[in-house]
Parts: C-alpha cells; sequence; structure tokens
C-alpha cells in the first residue's frame, strides 16, 4: 500500500494527533474541517452559512495540495450541532459542486471541535 501525508499551510493546522489528510491507494481521505481560519488559527464565523463556507474553503485548499478538485470527491460526510442547521449548509455546500454529486450522509451530534456548528470530512479520488 502506498500512502502520502499531504499538509497544507492554507488550510487549518491538525488540533490533534492526525493529520489534514492522506493519500493511500488513489484515494484522499480528508479529516474533517471546522470553520477555523488557517491565517488566524481562529473562528471569525457569525452565522451557520459563514461557517459552511470556511469549512468547504478549508477543504478546498486540501484538495489543492493534493492537486484535486470538488470534481474527484466521492464521498463526504456533514456533522451538524442541529438538524436546524441542514437547509443553510446544504445551500453553502451545493455551491461547491456540479450536477455530479459525491455521495453522503449528515447526521447531528451532541458536541463537535471548539463548540462549532459544523464539520465535514471528504474522500476522494485522484
Amino acid at each position: 500500500m502506498s500512502k502520502k501525508i499531504i499538509n497544507t499551510s492554507q488550510a487549518p493546522a491538525p488540533i490533534g494527533p492526525y493529520n489534514q489528510s492522506v493519500l493511500a491507494n488513489g484515494f484522499l481521505f480528508i479529516s474533517g474541517q471546522i470553520a477555523i481560519n488557517p491565517a488566524t488559527g481562529n473562528i471569525e464565523a457569525n452565522t451557520i452559512s459563514d461557517e459552511t463556507e470556511q469549512v468547504m474553503k478549508n477543504l478546498d485548499a486540501i484538495l489543492k495540495e493534493a492537486g484535486l478538485d470538488f470534481s474527484h470527491v466521492v464521498k463526504t460526510t456533514i456533522f451538524l450541532s442541529d438538524m436546524a442547521h441542514f437547509a443553510t449548509v446544504n445551500e453553502v455546500y451545493a455551491k461547491y459542486f456540479s450536477t455530479d454529486h459525491p455521495a453522503r450522509e449528515t447526521v447531528a451530534v451532541k458536541g463537535l471541535p471548539k463548540a462549532v456548528n459544523v464539520e465535514i470530512s471528504m474522500i476522494a479520488t485522484s
């Protein structure tokens, strides 16, 4: 098995013992991203739309570091602090994909790191 760690300064540094992403056997596994601004290391979003936008920008930066884009994404997982955010997150999320959407699940959870409202992880093909 070939395995390569891919990290970028254009996305938030991991806040635990993990990497931003791992490329293995043609698949890029991207760790869950939250709305941390990589330039400041802070969460600056004030709305669920702003949070989701920052999350998607962080994911985009990791994809780009691997030489990929959202058209390569085959699977996503969205974690929400409240299902009431579903429609708003969906609206922002949809802007990043063409009609060739990846498989996905969305789940509500009791809590997320740094008390954010949305976290998204992805799997892409290289």
